[in-house]
């Protein structure tokens, strides 16, 4: 375990030095995608986070009550995948319910949280740092939030670039990278102030 360190400063770290997207690159597939539509990227960034939090939770819980004490460790992915699962698909109902445009709008990569390897990363990471109930909860919220501040951000600077005389060869999915690149860049330059790995 590691008692020592603070469930804020992992938050922020997993937020900006550790981003589970811009340092890891892992939920790059949905995050491509959706960022083309600013509101969209909000509603996913707030679903992912959501789903996140809980998972990384209830992964933690299912951990050290389940796997752990019945020797189930060979089964942990699997199990892993179900929570995530089971959560994504209570919301999938509840924003359906709530909010049909938005449903309408995220269309298949709703139900694609479910495999989203960014989601089933943060539970891994948990799980392989050890870290405590508290220290896992803040790890998974700081890392959605870290993964719709990204995704929201990129939304944004696309509705920017598809006005700027960007060159032909470069338009569509290269300027796209380009920017990508460019915000990892300063994401991972807040590692002086903050790191956690």
């Amino acid at each position: 375990m590691i008692p020592d360190l603070n469930p804020l400063l992992l938050f922020f770290a997993s937020v900006f030095t550790s981003n589970i997207l811009l340092s890891n690159f892992l939920g790059m597939c949905s995050f491509i995608s959706i960022s083309r539509d600013f509101k969209s990227s909000n509603g996913l960034g707030m679903a992912v986070t959501l789903v996140m939090t809980i998972t990384t939770v209830l992964n933690w819980i299912v951990e050290k009550y389940i796997i752990v004490p019945f020797g189930l460790e060979y089964l942990r992915y699997i199990i892993y995948i179900i929570v995530i699962a089971a959560i994504v698909q209570i919301l999938e109902m509840i924003i359906d319910r709530i909010s049909p445009n938005l449903y309408i709008s995220l269309g298949i990569f709703l139900p694609l949280i479910t495999v989203n390897c960014a989601i089933l990363g943060v539970a891994l990471f948990m799980q392989l740092r050890n870290y405590s109930l508290i220290q896992s909860a803040f790890f998974g919220f700081g890392s959605g939030i870290g993964w719709w501040l990204a995704i929201v951000l990129l939304a944004a600077i696309r509705l920017k670039v598809d006005k700027a005389p960007v060159p032909a060869p470069l338009k569509g999915v290269g300027i796209t990278l380009i920017t990508i690149g460019i915000m990892a860049m300063a994401f991972i330059g807040f590692a002086g102030m903050i790191n956690v790995q």
